[in-house]
């Protein structure tokens, strides 16, 4: 059974810092490309970030660019979003997601989502 846990969320002012971390158990994780996505009410499931399989190359949205950084450690099968100079329309749940492909932003393409993790930042 392929189980994605996301940790690491919580309330933060608006400039500091968060790191996100999702351990993934029941898969080949190194075979896997992972994602974060996020989605805030009434809005849609948002792309935030991309890691391909060996951590060789990686994608960002528009509005995490330059703040947000992704990684991986497929010893310990787990990816992490570092999150900088966090502002208040970052508030969203945040989810980790696998595709045995490469680097995709459609959440279709993604076959396993963890349940994800709440993100507040405060003006």
């Amino acid at each position: 059974q392929v189980q994605l846990v996301e940790s690491g969320g919580g309330l933060v002012q608006a400039g500091g810092s968060l790191r996100l971390s999702c351990a993934a158990s029941g898969l080949t994780f190194s075979s896997y490309a992972m994602a974060w996505f996020r989605q805030a009410p009434s809005k849609e499931r948002e792309f935030v970030a991309g890691i391909n399989w060996n951590g060789g190359r990686t994608y960002y949205g528009d509005s995490v660019k330059g703040r947000f950084t992704i990684s991986r450690d497929n010893a310990k099968n787990t990816v992490y979003l570092q999150m900088n100079s966090l502002k208040p329309e970052d508030t969203s749940i945040y989810y980790c997601a696998a595709t045995n492909g490469g680097i995709v932003t459609g959440t279709g393409w993604y076959k396993y989502w963890g349940q994800g993790t709440q993100v507040t930042v405060s003006s």
